[in-house]
This record gives structure tokens, sequence and C-alpha cells, in this order.
């Protein structure tokens, strides 16, 4: 796959586009009109000294580099992507098709105007330190009106701020041996100090439309590609956002982009090129174990009879969206997610399934193998048209292995999925989607269901949309969908269920409920009006429901369903050791903390988990305090090292590093070898995330001796639901089982509506 690059402002030079403009006259002299100074003598002899001043140095370069494509005569079928570094996105646009060469000229030269007027400032170049150290130093330096302006690299930034400021930034660095160059720029370009030229550029916009691109473009602001009706709304804000250049080429790479070729300079090519060796930090291959201390194949036998339930047919059934009950013939608009590793168990789906409601199975971590076994055991098992799904992790690494995952699902006559850390859609996912496609009656049926687990609006919104066309035609070239399947995957959503994620066990984005759920919500209307789709998208809500009154709340807010997670995995059926549950049952909204994902050491992610009764997350966080000071294993105290190997590791770390080493090995994996062997720092990383995937293990398996190791992922709901359960039966797990904690919830759960909605009601008259 090959992507088109356009360089941006700094690439300017007195004599570019000599060898362009005599077989460009025709353009040259319309560009000479709309500009009002003769182009070419700018461009060639510069004598006002006017080239490196921004609002003649944009029109300039957006013509030097339109005429350099146009007369590279590029086949646009052999490119999948255009991009452009500020300025040169919009020769990215005008490639793609958004608008012709004259209006692209327009908007950059009033671009130009408004930021050459914009206040005062400066800019500088940050080299050798990445991001999250360089955000570090501005904070404790107290440099707050300072900006990143450019994501150039993961060592190379750009700051942006007022002169004075800048200038003892650069003074300061000077001092600590910190590389930052000074760029000769007059104001504070893709900063705060720019939202007035941003908003001034926002109404100039109103005054165009766009056609509809040819060919994906990504955005600086968001790192991701544009849709048709955002280009207006992403320029201008591009102005005084920064511009996410390693993001956007990380997204290329995983797209599969491996051909990056630069129209008009060089410089991008040797970005991408140094974003490229880093990739690695970003996409890593994670080691995983097997892990027996899954729930006792003995509890096939011990489920209860669930006809008997008491099904009430009041308001707690009809809680939530009627569609959405109907779509997956269930009860209650009540699910269960699916918990890493299998905790989410076989066992557990079947107890909610025969209780006229639906659970996904956790298949994250397990091989298809285990994950075929646990199908075959729910299918025997809920024979009478009862609910299920399965779980379906982003696989970040391996998108083959995301693909035979959904193959396994189709072969099995799995409908409903769980899509969870997906920040893109993929061509498994639009597979397992377009594939259930059929048509009845005029009627666009969605065979297949997917259930979008997400924690930021820009990625619901890739899922209220339909599947992306480029997906399409792939799955049409390698024969895996019909033509008729492609036409009607025009007409529906990627998913017609999107799952708000907000501050929840595991990863999270520690998002808040009051702002997500109504900001999703917002959005589906939006989309909603401009697809006019047949059957409307619902809206859940997933993290801190551990209580009736959680359910009241969400219901109230307008939610068509629910997902509970954390309060799940402390019962029966959860599919983790007895130990861990033991520890669970007592704790309180406090007890948990937040610590860095140790698959992700890297950049910092963070994963939730249990504080109360072990050091884990004091250890973790030690262990990153301990990666980010120090370059290398060798670098760290031996007195530290003693202690890390005593209490966190059991065993010397030489021994650890070749325990991964054989993994890697197993799995073919040598270039992570190599990459760590040369890299001290990357190989320390390896080495304390080994400690993470082990105190995994150890909560999963109830290794009693290492009890204080133990890494247990789980959110605040669960304490919540511990001190509402106190001093009855549920208080001890072994009385919670995952169906009559969720009728409990739900029945609870409306009376404490219809209970407010009557005070309320008498009140107000």
């Amino acid at each position: 796959m090959k992507t088109i690059m356009f360089s941006g402002q700094g690439s300017q030079y007195k004599g570019m586009g000599k060898d362009l403009f005599p077989s460009f006259k025709k353009e040259v002299e319309e560009a000479s009109t709309i500009l009002g100074y003769d182009l070419e003598e700018l461009c060639l002899k510069d004598p006002r000294r006017e080239l490196g001043k921004t609002q003649f140095t944009q029109p300039a370069l957006y013509v030097v580099n339109a005429l350099t494509f146009m007369q590279k005569k590029i086949n646009l079928s052999d490119h999948n992507y255009f991009i452009g570094h500020s300025l040169g996105e919009y020769n990215a646009l005008h490639a793609a098709g958004a608008f012709d060469f004259e209006t692209g000229l327009k908007l950059v030269q009033k671009r130009g105007e408004l930021m050459g007027n914009a206040v005062k400032g400066g800019m500088a170049a940050v080299l050798g330190i990445n991001v999250n150290d360089l955000e570090d130093k501005l904070k404790a330096g107290g440099y707050d009106s300072i900006d990143v302006a450019n994501f150039n690299t993961p060592t190379q930034t750009v700051i942006s701020g007022p002169h004075e400021m800048v200038s003892d930034l650069v003074k300061n660095f000077d001092n600590q041996g910190i590389k930052i160059v000074p760029l000769f720029v007059t104001s504070p370009f893709h900063s705060r100090y720019m939202k007035k030229a941003a908003e001034d550029f926002s109404l100039f916009l109103e005054n165009f439309k766009f056609a509809v691109l040819n060919s994906p473009v990504i955005s600086n602001v968001t790192a991701m590609p544009y849709e048709n009706e955002q280009i207006s709304q992403l320029l201008s804000q591009q102005i005084n956002n920064s511009v996410n250049w390693t993001g956007t080429i990380r997204y290329l790479i995983g797209e599969g982009v491996n051909d990056f070729e630069e129209i008009g300079s060089e410089i991008l090519s040797k970005m991408v090129t140094e974003i490229k060796k880093d990739y690695s930090q970003v996409v890593k291959n994670k080691t995983i174990k097997k892990v027996n201390g899954k729930a006792s194949p003995a509890l096939k036998d011990s489920f209860k009879d669930n006809k008997n339930v008491d099904f009430r047919e009041g308001l707690s059934t009809r809680l939530g969206n009627k569609d959405f009950r109907e779509a997956y013939g269930v009860k209650y608009s009540y699910i269960t997610g699916g918990m890493y590793r299998g905790i989410a168990s076989k066992e557990l789906v079947v107890q909610i399934g025969k209780a006229k409601m639906m659970g996904f199975l956790g298949t994250g971590g397990l091989s298809l193998s285990e994950i075929e076994e646990d199908i075959k055991f729910i299918q025997e098992e809920l024979t009478e048209g009862e609910a299920y799904g399965m779980n379906f992790l982003h696989n970040l690494e391996n998108s083959d292995e995301e693909m035979k995952l959904i193959e396994l699902y189709l072969e099995k006559g799995i409908q409903n999925i769980e899509a969870a850390s997906f920040m893109k859609v993929t061509l498994a996912l639009v597979y397992f989607r377009v594939k259930g496609l059929q048509v009845n009656n005029d009627k666009v049926l969605c065979k297949n269901r997917i259930i979008a687990k997400v924690f930021r609006p820009e990625v619901a919104e890739l899922f209220m949309r339909p599947a992306p066309e480029r997906l399409i035609n792939r799955l049409l070239e390698e024969g895996l969908i019909t033509q008729q399947q492609a036409m009607l995957a025009k007409k529906v959503p990627m998913s017609h269920d999107i799952c708000v994620e907000a501050d929840s066990g595991g990863h999270t984005d520690a998002g808040v409920s009051m702002v997500l759920l109504p900001s999703i919500q917002k959005l589906k209307e939006r989309i909603g009006t401009e697809y006019e789709y047949k059957k409307p998208i619902r809206i859940g809500l997933a993290g801190g429901i551990g209580t009736p009154q959680s359910i009241a709340c969400v219901f109230m807010m307008g939610a068509d369903f629910v997902m509970t997670g954390s309060i799940n995995q402390c019962t029966v059926e959860a599919g983790t050791s007895d130990i861990a549950k033991d520890l669970l049952q007592d704790i309180d909204v406090q007890d948990t903390d937040y610590v860095p994902d140790g698959s992700m050491f890297e950049i910092d992610s963070k994963v939730q988990v249990l504080k109360k009764g072990v050091l884990f997350s004091a250890r973790a966080n030690k262990l990153y305090d301990l990666y980010k000071k120090y370059d290398s294993l060798d670098q760290i105290p031996e007195t530290a090292l003693l202690k890390l190997e005593k209490n966190y590791f059991k065993k010397p770390l030489p021994d650890i590093w070749n325990e991964i080493k054989k993994l890697l090995i197993a799995k073919d994996d040598y270039s992570l070898i190599e990459k760590a062997e040369q890299n001290p720092k990357k190989k320390m990383a390896l080495v304390f995330g080994w400690y993470f995937e082990y105190c995994n293990t150890l909560s999963l398996s109830g290794e009693s001796d290492d009890k204080l190791n133990f890494q247990i992922h789980t959110g605040p709901a669960l304490g919540a639901f511990n001190q509402w359960v106190k001093g009855t039966k549920l208080e001890n797990w072994k009385n919670r089982h995952v169906d009559e904690i969720a009728i409990k919830m739900m029945d609870e759960g409306a009376k404490i509506l219809e209970r407010n909605l009557y005070e309320l009601t008498t009140k107000a008259f």
C-alpha cells in the first residue's frame, strides 16, 4: 500500500518551481491573478524578501506542490492515501479531489493572511527527548503558556507560545544540554494563541462546498481519515491544534502502508524513517501464557433451573429499549461484558443466557482451540434460542489473527460479538458484519450483530457509519462477500448497538458517564439524520454500574441498555480463582488504583486494578518509576535490583530475560529480541512487562503463596456493590450468581425509578 505526502512550511527555498513554471504557464498566471502579485518572481527571485513570510510562503508552497504533483501524472488508483504536513494537507485534499487548484489557492491565501496577522509569538524544535518527558519538563518548569505544536517524530517535537517564554525555554534547555532550535516564525502556529485566526477561517470556509474525496486523506488534527462532512471543521481546527504527524504515520503503518512517496522535499521522508523505527513501541508483541485457574467444569452440572426464575413483567423488564430486547431475544436490557482470559467464563455465559439475558465470553488471551471448546460447551447448554456472544478484541499486532478468529465465529454460527479496544474499523469486523447481511421483503436483515464498546466519540462515529468502502472492495476482490452484500452494506451502520464505556476495570480512559453518554447520544442523532437508517442506532453504557441506583440513573439518562463487568468477576460462575474472589468481595469504592499496562509500558497506557490486600499496584508503579528514571537494567542500583528479584520476580532478572527470549523464539519473533539486545531500555520494558503478565497469571490460577503480587483488574463499581449487599446473603461471593445479581439490580433499579418519579411529581405540584 502506498501514500503520497506533501511537505509544509519550512520546505520553501528561493528558486523553487524553476523547472515547473515553463510547463504550467496557465496555472502560474491564474495563481498570480488570484494572489495579486507575480508568483514566479516571488519564488525565483524574491526581490522583497517575502518568501519567508507566512502569508507569501503558504500560497507559494501550495502552488509548487500542486504543480509537482500534476507533473508526475500520478495514477490515483495506485495510491491508497494522501497526507500533508500542516499546509501540505491542502495539497493532499486537492490531490484527493476535495477542491480544484484555484479553490485550494484561495483557501491557502486566506489561511496565510490570517496566520500572518495573528498574535505575535515564537516556535522552537526540541530534539532528542520524547514528548512525555518534554511535557513533564514544561510542567515542572512552569511553562504553562507553551503548547506542543507538532508531534513530528517520537523524538522531534515543536513547541509554540509567547516570544519571551519560548526564549526563556531555549536558554533553560540549552543549560540542561537539551537540543532546542528556535524557528524563524513570527507567530505561535498550531497553538491556543491561533484561536481567533481559526474562528475567522471557519467563517471564511462557510463560502465553500467540498467534493467527495476520491481517496482517503488523514487529518493532522485527528490522525484519522477525513469524513467528507468534516473538511471545513478540521481545516479550521488545524490552525490552532497540534499537527499529529507521528500519529498519522503510525495509523497508516497499522493500515498496512509500507511505501511513502514525498512531493516537494525529503523532510517528511526522514521523519517517516524515524517513526517506522519507533513503531514497535506502540504495536507490541504480547506474551500470552495458558491459565489453569478457570471456573471448574463441574459447574456445568450445577446450573439452576432458570425456567422457575421469577421473570416479572413489571417496569424492570421494560427499562431500556424494546427493539434491543427483541433483536437479541432477551427479557432485560442488560448484558454482561467479556472479561479477559475467560474470567467471563463459558459457565457465566450459560448462566446469564438461561436467565433470558445475554453474556459475552471473555476470549482475550485464549487460544483458538480454547475458544472453540468454550463455544461448543455454550452451544450444548443453550439449546432453546437463548442469547449469547463472543468478545472480540482488537489485535494491533496481527490483523491475520483477527480474521482467523472471525472465521471461527462464522464457522460456529456466532451472531453476536462485543468489539472492544478498537480505534478503527478493521477488515475482520467488516467481514463479520457484511457476511450476515440478507434481504427479506425489501428489508435489510443484519444477521450478524456487533456491540461496539467505545470510550471516545470519534470511535463511536466510525461504528455508526456504514462499513468503509475500501474494506468492502477488498472483501469483494477476495471473494469473501457477494456483490449484493456489498450493496446492502451501504444501507446499514457497522453497528446498531454502541456501548459507551466510562471509567471501568482494566483498560480505561477514565471517562465520565455523565459526559460521555449525552455526547454520543447527540452524535447518534446527527448520524441517523445523515444516513436515514431504517432502524435507529441504540446507545448503552458500561463502567461504574454496581448498584440499583446506577441502573436507575443510566436508564433515566435515556440509555437503551446497560453492560456490567467488575461485579460479575466476584460470582460463583466467574473464571478467576477463589482467593481472588475472597479479596474482591471485601473492597470498597476507594480500593482500586491506576497502574501502567505491562504490555504497553513505553506509552504509559493505564489499567485500573485492585489495591486493597495486595502490593501489585504499588510495585507496578515503582517499576514504571524505575523505567522512567533509568535507561537500562544495569543502571539500577544493585540494592534495588536485589529487592526486585526477591519480592517481585522471585528469580534473577537474567533468567527472566532468557524466559522471554524462549517465548519470542517460539513465536518466531527474532526482530523483537534483536531490538531489545540493541536497546537496553526496550529490554528493560520487556523484563518489567513480564512481571505484569506473571501477576495476572497468579490471580487467575490462585497461587496463594504469592498473593501480594496478584494483578486483578477491577473498577470501583464492585466496591459500591459490596456496600449495597453488606449484611445480606450476597455479602459472601459464594452466594453470588450472575443471573440473580442481574435481576435484583434491575428490579431494585425499577423500584427506585418509580419511587423517585412519584416523589418528584408530588413535590412539583
